[in-house]
């Protein structure tokens, strides 16, 4: 059933079924009928370490989104400990496809869709575009026009693992239900080593004063990706912890979304 509520001219359409698991499988579109053409969508995948987090907490993205021309789909996925990262991705791609096939009934463009994600959505947001089981699994090609990364976690997991596994790190007990104990395993979780299969653009953004990993990790795959001659881009935000880089965003006028509507036009 489709539930709509008005956000000062948005439309939000509630708790729609992308898959079977339930609640995991629930996604949100905000959206505006004043559009004179189809337009760009985006895809929001939450953080919480893999194990936490709710499309509900994202209005914001959508409302402030909607008001400025663009599509925004917010995604729940299914979350350790009931499964690992693997299924997480394969939820993810299961929720774009749906989006493929589904958004032009509210005003989107299916061939103008982009995936972002905050923390450890950004991890899974980098693993569904680069590694080409996931979309094969959903039985489509990938249909990513885009890649918006704020302030990700997880692009090498097996750098983090290694790092911190015989540490008192209070994550990696955590982190041990969503990737294993396996090394190989946390290599194929981590998006740095499959940076050569990025055929679209990336977007990147860290706070100066996030987490150190992930102050290291975020110019890490910069780097490898410029190494690589992919289109992208990587800003640093000042002043910026982990949470605040997304919270800034509940304001519609924070510069995030003039830097992401750019990015989303120039592609």
């Amino acid at each position: 059933m489709n539930i709509f509520v008005a956000l000062a001219g948005v439309k939000k359409e509630k708790d729609l079924a992308y898959a079977d698991a339930g609640t995991s499988n629930l996604l949100d579109i905000y959206h505006s009928d004043q559009f004179s053409k189809p337009q760009d969508v985006i895809v929001f995948i939450h953080g919480g370490s893999w194990n936490s987090g709710s499309k509900d907490t994202y209005w914001f993205l959508g409302r402030n989104f909607a008001r400025k021309g663009k599509i925004v789909v917010v995604i729940n996925y299914q979350l350790s400990p009931e499964v690992q990262y693997d299924a997480m991705a394969y939820d993810c791609a299961k929720a774009v496809k749906w989006v493929k096939n589904h958004i032009q009934e509210y005003g989107g463009n299916p061939n103008q869709i982009f995936v972002m994600g905050h923390s450890a959505g950004g991890h899974l947001a980098a693993l569904i575009n680069q590694n080409p089981k996931y979309f094969n699994q959903a039985g489509i090609q990938n249909p990513i026009k885009g890649v918006i990364l704020n302030d990700p976690f997880g692009l090498n997991i097996y750098q983090y693992m290694k790092l911190q596994i015989n540490t008192d790190d209070k994550y990696i007990p955590g982190f041990l239900k969503v990737f294993g104990a396996d090394e190989e395993e946390w290599k194929n979780a981590s998006p740095i080593f499959t940076v050569d299969q990025i055929q679209n653009p990336y977007q990147l953004f860290s706070g100066s004063k996030t987490y150190p990993s992930i102050q290291m990790q975020t110019p890490a795959f910069y780097k490898a990706l410029k190494e690589n001659h992919k289109s992208v881009s990587f800003e640093i935000i000042n002043g910026k912890k982990h949470i605040g880089m997304i919270t800034q965003m509940i304001f519609g006028c924070n510069k995030m979304y003039d830097k992401i509507i750019d990015f989303i036009d120039k592609h």
